[in-house]
């Protein structure tokens, strides 16, 4: 493989810094709601998953009952903060720029979310058309899920196994990872933490890169690497 067909990129917390931001407003709901976690807590165990599937993750491991206007006023909260706060990480453009092969974005947030946040971090041009909500996808399934990663290959007419997934959290290399692509991780977010690299790859990621400007010889070594295994 000297090149893959298709190269998907996540977005929060790879693209565009918005892991953090969330992390914070979700943190201070569920603390008030009875379950104190912090910020860093929040976004090292439970980054890549929706706030309705932390929700339930942490009732399921507390057994403390949440009501279901958390979810509606963290929807309300976060995109607000993003709407003033989120930028885009150094170097993203021009690593998506660069790109030859196809590209797209998979993501479980949801598609106003995307376009909000891809629109002010003057990232949708480059990915224009080409933008994946799990949530819309025909099963609605979110990462880990593998749906999201199989249903944009599927779109953009790409092999799976000849696809690459930039993720920054273990769910959504899990994703990916089921999906039979392959998946380089990423820790160049703000919500990055000690041990988040050696975390990627146990998850299943082939390589981990902290700066975009990595990409371009990852991307090319991998496809080489294949050829000769």
């Amino acid at each position: 493989m000297t090149q893959p067909e298709l190269v998907i990129f996540d977005c929060d917390g790879v693209l565009v810094d918005s892991e953090i931001i969330a992390s914070r407003v979700e943190a201070e709901l569920l603390t008030a709601a009875g379950f104190e976690i912090s910020a860093e807590e929040l976004s090292e165990t439970y980054a890549g998953l929706t706030f309705k599937d932390i929700m339930l993750r942490i009732e399921e491991k507390s057994k403390i009952p949440f009501q279901a206007s958390l979810i509606d006023q963290a929807e309300v909260l976060v995109d607000r903060r993003l709407a003033s706060d989120v930028r885009a990480i150094e170097g993203a453009h021009e690593a998506a720029a660069a790109v030859t092969a196809k590209r797209c974005i998979c993501s479980n947030s949801r598609t106003e979310r995307l376009d909000a946040m891809l629109t002010r971090t003057r990232l949708k041009p480059l990915f224009e058309g080409h933008i994946f909500s799990s949530l819309e996808t025909p099963t609605g399934k979110p990462k880990p899920a593998p749906d999201v990663f199989l249903h944009a290959a599927e779109a953009m007419e790409a092999n799976p196994a000849k696809t690459f997934v930039i993720e920054a959290s273990v769910h959504g290399i899990a994703g990916a990872r089921a999906a039979g692509m392959r998946v380089i991780g990423f820790t160049g977010a703000s919500h990055t933490y000690p041990g988040h690299a050696d975390v990627l790859t146990d998850a299943g990621a082939e390589t981990v890169i902290r700066r975009w400007s990595d990409l371009k010889g990852t991307l090319a070594a991998l496809a080489v690497w294949s050829e000769d295994a």
